[in-house]
C-alpha cells in the first residue's frame, strides 16, 4: 500500500487579467481607507527580511566552545538574565587593564 502524503496541496495563485486589475485599482481609489501606494512610499519599503533579527553589531562577537569552573559559570548564572554579556564585559574590562 502507497501512503500518500499528508500534507495539502497549496493552491494555485490566479492572477487577475489586466481589466480586472484596473477595475480593483480603481475601487481602491475610491475608498478613502485602502489608497494605493504612492510611487515615493513603493521606493521607500525594505523587504522584511532586511528588518528581522538583531541589528548588525559594529564588532561582531566569535562563536567559540570553552569551558568554564562550574563556581564561575553558576556565579554569573546566579546574576539572573544577561549573564553572559556580564561575563563578556569583566573580561573585556579585564583585557582592557592588562593592554595599558
Amino acid at each position: 500500500m502507497l501512503k500518500t502524503s499528508s500534507k495539502p496541496k497549496r493552491p494555485s495563485i490566479k492572477m487577475p487579467t489586466v481589466e480586472e486589475d484596473r477595475k480593483i485599482v480603481a475601487a481602491a481609489k475610491l475608498d478613502p481607507d485602502a489608497k494605493p501606494l504612492t510611487k515615493a512610499q513603493l521606493a521607500q519599503m525594505v523587504p522584511m527580511k532586511a528588518l528581522r533579527g538583531r541589528p548588525k553589531l559594529e564588532n561582531k562577537k566569535v562563536l567559540l566552545s570553552v569551558r568554564y569552573s562550574p563556581n564561575v559559570v553558576e556565579f554569573f548564572k546566579a546574576t539572573c538574565e544577561g549573564w553572559q554579556s556580564r561575563m563578556d564585559r569583566v573580561l573585556s574590562e579585564y583585557v582592557a587593564r592588562r593592554a595599558r
